[in-house]
């Protein structure tokens, strides 16, 4: 009781130091329960008890708290119902101390108030009354007055109050009855009282029934024998040296320590006047405590004490002498209380985890526990340095473990916390509690690119799908916060379709190809992009990507002149009189490739006459090797060979008809030895230029005619089809040679060809094609002049 005073003092002073708490010293509630009431029972409406509204409970956290781990109420928010949460057992709770009550608090956390309570379990008959021994012994002396009274053992019962024994009774005999005795504590015990005067030479024995009988209802019962021996006359009963012994024992002492030392003496002689020792009412949990030596009168201990548990114990030993007289003494043993309780700490709500950006947040609510008494039992509580959390004191040994400011998680992602709490006891004991505190993640960070731009190299004519490399970016968030998806950005071209052709894999970043693509058409494009965590709000970042298209040989060369008929092959005149190394004629190739996949070669594969042509390798220029003579055919025919640098390399050929003529090469002989007239020669100059302007003139009026016809019908069909204009066939001019494409050029070209009046000294005048804006079917762009020049030397 003082203890409990003690402990409400500390209590009221702690309500005036906490200004703002309502409710924690206020008067408990008592609530009452019977034993054995089955789970689910509602004992008490908190909503009206404690002026609260349903909501407002639910609001502000209520919970029920109570000293032990694992509690027996339970508190439903959403009736605000007080419900037992077990079938309880009165005297598994208290034993026999009554009246049974557990403590427990009702906890509002927002804002933080404590309502005291206190449950009451009422006993029920449940256990009937049971004797130590199924057979008691009493020794009467023969010559005892009538009226003495003999003690008798009590029967236990672990019931309490008016279910508690209530009455004891005998079977029928002419010779005693059994009187009824209260103790100081209010238990009661039998009495054998004597009716008649004993003869042992009459009746040396008696046996009878000692019933038992509890206040229940209906009353339980339990018996037990007694058997009377009459015995001879002894009439002196041992007595203690004192009638009352007082020990102080801590609860720490091992296991055998002596508690007690009891003495007795008997002024009889003989067997009448040996004392033996033994305990009197004794419970089992005294027996299973204590041992008494019945010849030396040493009580010693045999278990463990715990002063949480039982702080005192209470012994009646009585002292027995030959005769059967007996006498008896009360040990009252007080078990000192020592620092063996480590503190207990139990917590109440914990936060976990917590959002990194969070301010000043609420971790946990714990609250300090030790079962020690006095300075044993007080306690501090601190954490380790280092982190960023923080303790705050509240009411009823209660806490708050706080965050110190906002966390990051990509810094740190958990923090073990250690709290420890610190008796004041002698030695000092400790408890440490870990709890680990998770910082979730939130999305504060845009994925970033391992690379500012990337460059990725393809070969044309790539498979679809093909791969093409792979962009990855990172993101120091976690979840859903870090999972990037990748996506293409529109082309800052306009007539880029970059969407036919790349592809992206939003998971993991790859690069497809999603079509064939030709170096001809595109030799390389940019595009942007993009990296988008799935956060929200989602957070993204951009890089640029490169594609260079790499040429393949995938172009054949295709001879511009001479042009290829499917009819004839074109046919060349030589003089008889052209001398060796004679220019007959000049092959002209182009090849759309580009680098070495475009560098061509010539080379003659097969002639009528070998040995007197020969191809120059470099510019496909055919001339004579030898003079002509009378022997040689008027008609050859010779296959050309034109081969690009590519690997492996790709070729085209060409099909000559040389015809010999007479007297056709006058004009294109080099004349030295002649001397010619000077006015003749100016006249043939000038007549040469004129027809020369006359054909340039004649020649481009009809390209420009043509070209204006060729362009509005290419644009014709391509506002209907979208294909590529192909050159309507039909009879030419004999001054234009038809050739039809070789290796991928599919569409016809047509070429003006112009020759000098001396083959020999000049070649051609100017090749260049007839339809120079008709657009290529494949590849979607037009014929280069200058490209052309460029391949002619022009």
């Amino acid at each position: 009781m003082k203890i409990g005073r003690e402990h409400r003092k500390r209590q009221v002073l702690l309500i005036f130091l906490l200004l703002g708490v309502v409710g924690a010293g206020s008067e408990p509630r008592r609530y009452f329960v019977m034993e054995e009431t089955p789970s689910g029972t509602v004992l008490a409406d908190l909503v009206q008890d404690l002026g609260l509204g349903v909501a407002e409970l639910a609001a502000r956290g209520a919970q029920v708290v109570s000293e032990e781990k694992e509690s027996r109420l339970q508190l439903d928010l959403q009736t605000g119902k007080l419900i037992l949460n077990e079938k309880l057992d009165r005297e598994e709770l208290c034993g026999s101390t009554e009246p049974c009550v557990t403590h427990f608090q009702v906890l509002l956390k927002k804002p933080l108030e404590i309502f005291q309570a206190e449950l009451r379990v009422g006993d029920i008959n449940d256990h009937s009354p049971e004797f130590p021994e199924r057979e008691m012994a009493v020794k009467i002396i023969e010559n005892s007055p009538v009226g003495t009274a003999f003690l008798l053992k009590t029967a236990q019962d672990l019931d309490v109050g008016n279910n508690s024994v209530q009455n004891y009774k005998i079977g029928t005999n002419s010779h005693f009855h059994v009187s009824i005795r209260n103790r100081g504590d209010g238990r009661k015990y039998p009495e054998l009282v004597l009716d008649k005067e004993l003869d042992r030479e009459v009746q040396a024995a008696f046996r009878l029934t000692l019933t038992a009988l509890d206040g229940g209802s209906p009353p339980r019962t339990g018996t037990s024998q007694i058997r009377i021996v009459v015995l001879d006359v002894n009439d002196n009963a041992p007595e203690f040296a004192q009638a009352f012994y007082r020990v102080q024992i801590p609860e720490n002492s091992p296991s055998g320590s002596m508690v007690a030392k009891v003495s007795a003496k008997d002024l009889d002689t003989g067997t009448n006047g040996e004392v033996s020792y033994s305990l009197f009412h004794s419970s089992q949990e005294m027996s299973k405590t204590f041992e008494l030596n019945a010849l030396s009168g040493e009580v010693r201990l045999i278990k463990t004490l715990d002063f949480e548990t039982t702080p005192s114990y209470e012994l009646d030993i009585e002292a027995t002498d030959g005769g059967g007289l007996s006498g008896k003494c009360s040990v009252s043993i007080q078990v000192v209380d020592v620092n063996d309780n480590y503190p207990e700490l139990i917590i109440s709500s914990l936060t976990n985890p917590i959002p990194e950006n969070s301010p000043e947040t609420e971790v946990a609510l714990f609250r300090i526990r030790d079962r020690d008494s006095g300075e044993n039992g007080r306690t501090i509580c601190s954490i380790q340095d280092g982190v960023p959390f923080t303790l705050e004191p509240s009411v009823e040994n209660f806490y708050r473990l706080v965050t110190d400011g906002a966390l990051d998680r990509e810094i740190r992602a958990e923090y073990n916390i250690t709290i420890s709490v610190t008796d004041l006891g002698i030695p000092k004991l400790t408890t440490q509690h870990t709890i680990t505190v998770q910082v979730s993640d939130i999305n504060d960070n845009a994925p970033a690119f391992t690379q500012v731009s990337y460059t990725m190299l393809v070969h044309e004519n790539n498979s679809p799908a093909l791969h093409i490399g792979t962009i990855s970016a990172t993101d120091s968030d976690s979840g859903s916060n870090a999972h990037i998806t990748y996506s293409l950005l529109p082309a800052q071209e306009p007539q880029l379709a970059l969407n036919s052709l790349i592809s992206i894999n939003a998971d993991n970043g790859q690069l497809f190809a999603l079509r064939a693509l030709d170096y001809e058409a595109l030799q390389a494009f940019e595009f942007h992009v993009s990296a988008t965590d799935r956060g929200s709000p989602a957070l993204s970042s951009q890089a640029l990507v490169r594609i260079v298209v790499l040429d393949d040989n995938d172009n054949a060369p295709f001879v511009l002149y001479p042009m290829q008929n499917a009819s004839a092959p074109c046919t060349e005149l030589l003089p008889r009189a052209a001398e060796p190394g004679y220019l007959v004629t000049k092959v002209v190739a182009v090849d759309r490739d580009s680098g070495q996949n475009a560098w061509l070669s010539f080379q003659l594969l097969k002639a009528t006459e070998p040995g007197l042509f020969s191809v120059w390798a470099h510019n496909g220029e055919v001339r004579t090797t030898r003079l002509l003579s009378e022997r040689d055919v008027p008609k050859h025919r010779l296959l050309l060979v034109v081969k690009d640098n590519g690997e492996p390399p790709r070729s085209a050929s060409v099909t000559l008809q040389v015809l010999m003529v007479d007297g056709f090469s006058q004009p294109y002989l080099p004349l030295p030895e002649v001397v010619r007239d000077p006015s003749h020669q100016e006249g043939d100059v000038l007549t040469l230029y004129l027809v020369i302007a006359l054909a340039s003139v004649s020649s481009l009026f009809l390209l420009s005619v043509l070209l204006f016809v060729g362009v509005r019908l290419c644009r014709r069909a391509r506002e209907v089809s979208l294909g590529g204009c192909s050159v309507p066939e039909g009879h030419f001019p004999g001054h234009l040679v038809d050739v039809s494409g070789a290796g991928t050029l599919s569409q016809s070209y047509q070429y003006e060809v112009c020759l000098t009046g001396d083959s020999q000294s000049n070649e051609f005048k100017f090749l260049k094609p007839v339809f120079s804006g008709i657009v290529d079917q494949n590849y979607g762009r037009q014929p280069d002049d200058q490209s052309f020049s460029s391949v002619l030397g022009m």
